[in-house]
């Protein structure tokens, strides 16, 4: 029987070099994972990034990854401002208290699709430098008989507004679903500088693209506003999640 072959003479150096360069490479993967690990990033880029790193459940598997980290703010408008309870109604309705009834819901069906929600008085201090994907403060017109016109809603953002383009689609998606889930007209020409220079938009960060929508007249929408409050906090919900999910949208022409 004839004996078995001499291993060749460069095997032994070829197989060593093979193990050096792939521990090499382990070491240099595990310097640039260690370099780029989200925990460096500070504030809510970092917590952000490392949502997006972590295996999320998800029941729809359409829906959009980690929505816990994005935060969302909504302003109950008049809601602890002392005596300013706006729009005060004959039969002893504020406006403060309709407002509060849409917030509330509002930010109850984010949070069940899984947003951060901050509920915010009208001069909450946590405006002030206030960081979110989006703000929508909530506020009514009216309770006075203006004639058959004086219906519908109005969006406004600042004047002046940092980045316009998200300011002019954050308006184009409440106005576009709120119309469509309410049946509501839009009435944009009610929009006042008290809606375009709205204190809380100077208040927050710059990068926090805000909104005042004004949800109806409490008078002719009434009805729509206190008895149908659900569709009125769904067609605010369905402008956000249009909003923080880019969808393509036409923006709202505003004279």
């Amino acid at each position: 029987m004839s004996s078995p072959p001499s291993p060749h003479p460069n095997d032994s150096s070829h197989t060593g070099r093979l193990v050096q360069a792939a521990l090499s490479i382990s070491v240099l993967l595990a310097t640039l994972f260690t370099a780029f690990s989200p925990r460096l990033f500070s504030g809510d880029f970092g917590e952000t990034i490392l949502a997006l790193m972590t295996p999320q459940v998800v029941s729809d598997p359409s829906a959009p990854v980690a929505r816990q980290a994005v935060r969302i703010g909504i302003v109950s408008g008049h809601w602890g401002n002392g005596e300013d309870v706006g729009a005060v109604c004959g039969n002893g309705v504020t406006e403060v208290d309709v407002n509060y009834n849409i917030a509330v819901l509002v930010r109850q069906e984010l949070e069940k699709l899984g947003y951060t929600v901050d509920l915010l008085q009208e001069f909450d201090p946590r405006l002030t430098g206030y960081r979110a994907a989006a703000l929508v403060s909530i506020h009514n017109d009216t309770c006075a008989d203006l004639g058959p016109e004086a219906t519908g809603y109005k969006v406004a953002a600042a004047v002046g507004s940092r980045d316009p383009n998200l300011s002019a689609r954050l308006v184009a998606c409440l106005s576009t679903y709120y119309g469509r889930d309410t049946g509501l007209p839009f009435h944009p020409s009610s929009i006042t500088t008290d809606m375009t220079g709205y204190h809380a938009f100077d208040e927050m960060d710059p990068a926090t693209t805000s909104a005042i929508i004004e949800t109806g007249f409490l008078f002719l929408d009434y009805p729509t506003l206190t008895e149908h409050t659900d569709l009125v906090a769904k067609g605010i919900v369905d402008g956000i999640v249009c909003f923080v999910n880019n969808e393509n949208i036409a923006s709202t022409p505003v004279p």
